[in-house]
């Protein structure tokens, strides 16, 4: 017990130190950003598994070490010639220090013993009542089942909901396990032998033994849906029994051998599905997710269009993403998304943007092949086609494993061809994606490479405030580290826009522009 408390104690200090770190004032890479922040949700949910953490346990348990190393020392000095004495004190002043030090990080100095003393005599009633509640919250976690341990992903030590196998056999969250493939790592995390191929298998198996483990253990509410009745708004209940057994009726025909009856019920299930959040819990409720999926593939041009934007429309309620992503949805979407008809495509587009919104599923779509696709709608598809595939691609992209996805897939010159294309309306969502790709390696050298740099100063001149603001922020990022660049800018004329921009433009671009005008003002000292 005394080991694994310090451990907790190492853990809770690891996580506060990550914490306290101002990333901001240093050069991080947004990788390393990822990674720190993967490290610390890591800790947290160790700290949480074991119990909450009471920091002034933590301060008595450390400065207990801290005392042991003084009383050591001060033994040692007994010891030694009187010359070394003075050591002695340096060092016992150096480890009081440490004390303080640490017992201020946890909100409370203690200088001597009577004012620890003191300190714990005075609380209050109210003090008593929260030490109260938070041992009856302790209570209450210790009283929460303990999850198997085959049911944890070995990088996350959460519960797995989409489990896969790996090359060596290991099975891990399929969203974890492709953020580490993304990252460039070819081993596996748990056993670190080579993966012989990077192909994530669905564990089936897992999965059926984990859903039934949280429906005996865990008391799940996922909808507002009890006893056939929908708890509205205002707190009372409507009764929707009736709407139940019709929605589970259309939702059978879904698997009629009947095309005509397959073709109505679909349609009517997108139907319901636009109106209201109550009947998208409802098609959800009542299975019509995985079956919608499998329409997804049929022949039937009006079956396809109709599944894929009832899906949508379905993917608009939150707890019904998660649903559609288990039930496989994605690779179906992509497949419409690059052969279905115009419609099918655009919505497929506007599906994964809705998907996209959870940061797992950024994963998980960047790597289903999802972004080329996205790529070639935003190059070549219809206006509203085109509107879909930004946003969703805007969306993906926030994910830094995706941007060198986009890069490969030749976004860079179809956002420049929309920049220069004076028939094009979408320069904004051509420049806020830019804005985002601009910090990856990858895309800084396309940017170069397409020529872009003269469009972006162009911009700073003649574009509208929220243009300018972007083309600044794109430029500071291409200069990041990058002197050539940075010259190349220099040379083009760029410097009279910057002082104008940060003279009189929004704030965001104020701040681009003067870090721009400050790296200008360092080459010269160079």
């Amino acid at each position: 017990m005394k080991i694994a408390f310090q451990f907790q104690c190492v853990t809770w200090k690891l996580e506060k130190a990550l914490a306290c770190i101002p990333y901001d004032q240093f050069e991080i890479s947004e990788e390393v950003h990822e990674q720190v922040a993967l490290v610390r949700s890591q800790l947290r949910r160790a700290t949480e598994r074991y119990g909450s953490m009471n920091s002034r346990m933590i301060s008595f348990a450390l400065a207990e070490s801290m005392d042991k190393e003084v009383d050591q020392v001060q033994e040692g000095n007994k010891l030694t010639k009187s010359g070394h004495i003075e050591k002695s004190a340096s060092i016992n002043h150096e480890v009081t220090e440490r004390l303080d030090t640490v017992s201020g990080c946890n909100g409370s100095k203690s200088h001597s013993t009577d004012q620890v003393t003191s300190e714990s005599n005075e609380v209050d009633g109210s003090k008593k009542n929260n030490l109260a509640s938070r041992n009856t919250e302790d209570l209450k976690k210790s009283d929460a089942p303990s999850i198997p341990d085959d049911f944890l992903c070995p990088i996350s030590l959460e519960l797995m909901r989409d489990p896969v196998i790996v090359a060596t056999g290991q099975t891990y969250e399929r969203s974890y396990i492709q953020r580490w493939i993304d990252t460039g790592n070819v081993t596996c995390p748990k056993t670190q032998q080579k993966l012989e191929h990077l192909t994530l298998t669905p564990n089936y198996v897992l999965r059926s033994l984990i859903t039934q483990w949280c429906a005996k253990h865990i008391n799940e509410q996922p909808t507002g849906l009890a006893n056939g009745r929908i708890k509205k708004s205002d707190g009372t209940f409507r009764d929707v029994t009736g709407d139940i057994a019709a929605i589970q009726a259309l939702v059978r025909k879904l698997s009629s051998q009947s095309v005509e009856e397959r073709k109505t019920a679909v349609s009517e299930i997108r139907s319901l599905s636009k109106r209201s959040t109550d009947n998208r819990m409802l098609i959800a409720e009542a299975g019509a997710i995985p079956v919608l999926v499998n329409l997804l593939t049929a022949e039937d041009v009006s079956i396809q269009e109709n599944a894929v934007t009832a899906i949508l429309n379905l993917s608009i309620y939150e707890n019904n993403k998660g649903l559609i992503m288990l039930a496989g949805a994605i690779p179906s979407i992509v497949q419409i998304l690059r052969a279905g008809s115009v419609e099918a495509r655009e919505n497929a587009a506007a599906t994964l943007f809705s998907l996209s919104l959870g940061d797992e599923n950024k994963i998980i779509i960047g790597a289903s092949g999802a972004i080329p696709a996205l790529v070639e709608l935003l190059e070549n598809g219809s206006p509203r086609g085109k509107k879909d595939a930004a946003t969703a691609l805007f969306n993906l992209c926030i994910y830094q494993g995706n941007k060198g996805r986009a890069v490969r897939a030749g976004i860079i010159p179809a956002l420049l061809k929309m920049l220069t294309d004076s028939r094009n309306s979408m320069a904004d969502e051509a420049l806020t994606i830019l804005s985002i790709l601009a910090s990856n390696k990858d895309a800084k050298v396309a940017i170069v490479k397409a020529s872009t740099i003269p469009v972006l100063i162009d911009l700073l001149r003649t574009g509208q405030p929220r243009n300018k603001e972007n083309a600044a922020a794109i430029l500071l990022s291409v200069c990041k580290r990058e002197p050539e660049n940075l010259a190349c800018i220099s040379r083009l004329g760029a410097v009279i826009s910057l002082i104008d921009l940060a003279k009189s433009g929004t704030e965001r671009a104020k701040r681009k522009a003067t870090s721009l005008l400050e790296q200008f003002r360092k080459l010269k000292q160079l």
